[in-house]
């Protein structure tokens, strides 16, 4: 990691927004753009361990908070809402079982059986693999958005990552945990969540 780079970034970013996160012209903006509280909000009720005995409803939901984040491609939505209703029963049983491992269980597993079943549709994608992570846990989890991802390893230098685009989760792991040393070298105010961090590294890469 360039701590020198990160640290100009964060002194740019709160000369421009004081407060960090807790700017109001920021929320403002960034209110009418992300809905990432009250969806984390929906997702940790809606996601919970307990709910896994009623799978219909559990990939309902699984769905729905696809569907409504604003951090997943327009394109992408129809696509994994069709895919995921259309499957046979075995196949929704073992999706099911594959999300109660990625969020309740052994991860790395969870993180295959659910790669497996998407692979299969054409939906491996990094945004689909993560959005249910980084909204259950948005303090620990962290949303993997590839033009984001690979610049911020790039601007930072972030040299021991190796971003591909078939998601796997020895990259996903690394980067979490790096993301979660770069947070704390700067100001708590600029991670009041680990999406606003990495939105905060996005604009100082100037991509959006």
């Amino acid at each position: 990691m360039n701590l020198r780079k990160l640290r100009e970034a964060e002194a740019l970013f709160l000369h421009r927004y004081p407060g960090g996160f807790q700017n109001e012209e920021l929320q403002k903006v960034l209110a009418k753009r992300h809905n990432v509280g009250k969806l984390s909000e929906y997702a940790t009720a809606a996601l919970a361990k307990k709910n896994f005995a009623k799978p219909g409803a559990l990939l309902d939901d699984i769905v729905k908070i696809v569907s409504r984040s604003s951090m997943v491609s327009r394109f992408e939505k129809p696509r994994f809402r069709d895919y995921v209703n259309g499957l046979a029963r075995g196949d929704r049983e073992f999706l099911v079982a594959g999300y109660k491992r990625l969020l309740h269980g052994t991860h790395e597993q969870g993180f295959d059986d659910v790669l497996d079943v998407l692979t299969e549709g054409k939906l491996a994608k990094w945004s689909l693999m993560t959005i249910h992570l980084h909204h259950f846990r948005p303090q620990e989890e962290v949303f993997v958005k590839p033009s984001t991802t690979k610049n911020v390893i790039r601007q930072f230098e972030l040299d021991d990552l190796e971003y591909r685009p078939r998601p796997n989760w020895a990259f996903y792991e690394r980067y979490r945990s790096v993301i979660g040393d770069m947070k704390a070298q700067v100001d708590p105010c600029l991670s009041p969540n680990n999406a606003a961090f990495t939105g905060f590294l996005m604009m100082s890469t100037g991509v959006g």
